[in-house]
């Protein structure tokens, strides 16, 4: 883990922080499918910047650089994609439909069987989210200890993006 804190440290981007938390969250956590974002400090839309294709929009959110989920007036993203933004807690489910926060799967949008989410937060607030799914096996909650350390280390690059030390690209 030191290795990948040294590397996220040096990062001269978000995106390039992304890319390598994307990589990382899949290799550690044996998933399928990743979504690395942030939080948009100006309006709290939750933005995808890199992420698996999971639709048949995702290539082109991909030709935009990004996919923006929006903050509802309400101030809560719902659903399970939204669940940890919410309520800044991260988790996994080997069920996802089961899941209390679950409001079944937007059309064209593939199925998936297990699904783990992380806020990606310091004592400031929410600042992004990393989700996965698809293990080849059940996740546990030493995936989730070791989700957590990699978005521990994100959380101090979006810090830095929130100060204005780096850019988003």
């Amino acid at each position: 883990m030191n290795d990948l804190r040294e590397k996220l440290e040096s990062v001269s981007s978000v995106k390039e922080a992304s890319d390598i938390v994307f990589d990382e969250i899949k290799m550690r956590t044996g998933s399928r499918y990743c979504y690395v974002a942030y939080v948009d400090p100006e309006n709290g839309d939750s933005v995808g910047i890199r992420f698996s294709h999971l639709t048949d929009y995702c290539s082109y959110y991909e030709e935009m650089g990004e996919a923006r989920f929006r903050l509802p007036k309400s101030g809560r993203y719902g659903g399970l994609l939204g669940y940890s933004l919410d309520t800044g807690e991260s988790f996994f489910t080997n069920n996802p439909a089961g899941h209390p926060a679950a409001h079944g799967i937007p059309e064209g949008h593939i199925k998936v069987s297990r699904f783990l989410s992380l806020a990606v937060k310091d004592d400031e607030g929410i600042l992004g989210q990393i989700v996965a799914a698809d293990p080849p096996e059940n996740y546990n909650e030493g995936h989730l200890r070791v989700a957590e350390k990699i978005a521990e280390t994100y959380a101090g690059v979006l810090r830095r993006f929130y100060r204005g030390e780096i850019p988003l690209r």
